[in-house]
């Protein structure tokens, strides 16, 4: 499963309707994979919407020891790629992040994401969380 950033923040968020769902999804998943992208958006989007930001790095440093979780750190060739998707895309308003998902999650065989992102439905890739 691909974490995305709207399901690490719906995790968190014990406001949000989709927490239990999200924490299910989690911690039933064999193996979550994230990108470094990801856990950068987490922090700006925590920031927006009023987190601490000594709660958002926690929640980071915790994700990161979570043995079954993998984070892969963008690399020249992934970001390159993730640039082309979008230049390809001109019609969709995917971010950079959002492309380097996608382009990651077709290198690995990942079909679903936790995320509440309609982009990765428009990427025909399953979202796990309804928006």
């Amino acid at each position: 499963m691909f974490l995305d950033t709207s399901g690490l923040f719906c995790i968190h968020d014990l406001r949000d309707r989709r927490q239990s769902a999200a924490t299910n999804h989690f911690r039933h998943a064999r193996q979550v994979v994230t990108t470094n992208y990801v856990l950068t958006e987490f922090v700006a989007l925590a920031h927006a919407r009023g987190v601490p930001r000594t709660n958002a790095l926690k929640i980071l440093r915790d994700l990161v020891g979570v043995q079954r979780v993998e984070v892969v750190w963008v690399d020249e060739k992934l970001h390159a790629s993730a640039m082309a998707l979008l230049e390809a895309r001109m019609d969709k308003d995917y971010s950079l992040c959002d492309a380097v998902s996608f382009v990651l999650m077709r290198e690995r065989q990942i079909n679903e994401a936790l995320t509440t992102d309609k982009h990765f439905t428009q990427e025909g890739f399953t979202r796990l969380l309804e928006p």
